[in-house]
């Protein structure tokens, strides 16, 4: 068990930014986390901003938009995720490799939407 934490893109007109169905959406997997929880942090600190009302940040989706992926370039290379913890979360390392698959995954979210792709997030734990 552990956060698995995913980015998708579809080319599905998404219904809603936040709480949509993705088991009706057909998409394509673009990156995979496991255990970084600062980068969840900051997604759900995005999702509650954006209306997300579920209890749990867990098994929600969470539409990312150019804006969106520019506010966490500019995070990620200030090094201000927030610090997030929960118990199955494991732990967040701001290396220079997490740092870099981070934006690894900005660039090919931004590649994706210029391409004409809706890109969201979801995870489980």
């Amino acid at each position: 068990m552990g956060l698995d934490m995913y980015a998708c893109k579809t080319k599905d007109a998404l219904p809603d930014a936040v709480d949509f169905d993705s088991e009706h959406v057909n998409s394509e997997q673009i990156f995979y986390w496991r255990k970084h929880p600062n980068l969840h942090g900051w997604m759900e600190r995005l999702y509650r901003e954006k209306g997300g009302a579920a209890a749990s940040f867990n098994c929600v989706t969470l539409q990312l938009t150019l804006r969106d992926l520019n506010a966490l370039k500019s995070d990620v290379y200030g090094r201000s995720l927030p610090a997030t913890s929960g118990f199955f979360f494991g732990e967040s390392y701001a290396t220079p490799e997490e740092r870099h698959r981070d934006l690894e995954f900005i660039e090919a979210a931004i590649t994706a939407i210029g391409d004409g792709y809706s890109v969201y997030y979801t995870s489980w734990w």
